[in-house]
């Protein structure tokens, strides 16, 4: 388990740092700062062809053995607690400072916009939002099977990736059709997971010479973008992800402690960076006057990862877990409730 979590941290951490990357990159092209487009591009849609799908695969990595544990009822509940629960409160905080400095963001959000977030989620907090219906309908599905069955859910989920367009009916429906493929390829990695510790440098390098590849003809040779989905995408994701996971396991047979609390912070980093990033570039554009793409760059992907976990052991010192979490966490109540009732 420890050596599970220490690749698994790693992972994280490479997931955030890009998360953070490519939201101040977009934030910085988006104010309309001098960036040259095609590499600007180029390099967005590189990130943004796995590093959400990554987050995915992380998420279903300990679900089924979750699901075992908790039973299905108990599973849900949990992340109500943990995933609900913090998409609300920092959608609204976030959104009601977006609202109120509306005049020097790159947007115009509105009081209608932020509130919406039942049924519209903002900015990148659609994660959560798709993370926790993808964990309700598994929930139900994994629940009728056992282990042999998790590479024909995989395959199952990739088709609905495929037709994802055609199938998808909502808002609901269209984050768990392109989505779950990523958390399903989590619950089966688990059961092939030794061979990978195992071969882990050679599989770093043979994922990371596909990984170049594939990306260098996905992007460079037909010049295409990772907005196009399908099979080409899906492939893409999977390769990239497995390079990821590999290097993350060779990395992490000599832990480095900062990258370790990178990723178990990431959660607080992905709901406050967007904060603390387009808050660097504000200050450095509007109170500064300093336009230097690559010092925005720099700043705003440091101060990103920096203030979130500033904020963690603030939050760590002084006990403020409801910032992140319920005060009285309803798993925890359901618990109480069912001690009494025995």
């Amino acid at each position: 388990m420890q050596e599970r979590n220490v690749w698994v941290d790693y992972a994280k951490a490479i997931g955030i740092i890009l998360v953070v990357y490519g939201h101040v990159a977009r934030g910085v092209f988006n104010a309309g700062l001098p960036m040259d487009e095609g590499s600007y591009r180029l390099v967005d849609s590189i990130i943004y062809s796995f590093h959400m799908p990554l987050f995915f695969f992380l998420s279903g990595l300990f679900f089924y053995d979750s699901l075992m544990k908790r039973g299905r009822t108990g599973l849900v509940v949990n992340k109500v607690d943990t995933i609900v629960y913090p998409f609300i409160v920092w959608s609204l905080l976030q959104g009601l400072l977006e609202v109120v400095l509306s005049n020097y963001t790159n947007g115009q959000v509105t009081l209608t916009e932020v509130l919406s977030l039942l049924w519209m989620p903002r900015a990148q907090f659609w994660f959560l939002y798709a993370l926790f219906f993808i964990f309700v309908v598994c929930t139900f599905i994994y629940a009728m099977f056992d282990r042999r069955a998790f590479p024909v859910l995989f395959i199952a989920f990739a088709v609905l990736y495929m037709f994802k367009e055609p199938l998808s009916i909502d808002t609901i429906t269209r984050f768990v059709f392109g989505n779950a493929v990523f958390f399903a390829l989590g619950v089966w990695f688990n059961e092939i997971k030794g061979f990978f510790v195992e071969r882990c440098v050679a599989l770093s390098a043979l994922f990371g010479v596909l990984f170049l590849a594939g990306q260098y003809v996905f992007h460079v040779t037909f010049g295409l973008n990772y907005e196009v989905g399908g099979a080409p995408v899906l492939a893409l994701a999977t390769v990239s992800i497995l390079f990821v996971v590999s290097v993350s396991m060779w990395a992490g047979r000599s832990p480095n402690r900062f990258m370790m609390y990178v990723g178990a912070s990431s959660m607080t980093i992905y709901l406050m960076h967007i904060l603390a990033g387009s808050g660097a570039r504000v200050i450095l554009s509007s109170f500064l006057g300093i336009d230097s793409v690559v010092l925005h760059l720099i700043v705003g992907t440091v101060i990103g990862l920096a203030g979130p976990l500033v904020a963690q052991v603030i939050i760590e010192r002084y006990k403020l877990y409801f910032l992140l979490t319920p005060p009285k966490p309803l798993s925890a109540t359901r618990l109480r409730v069912r001690k009494a009732m025995a």
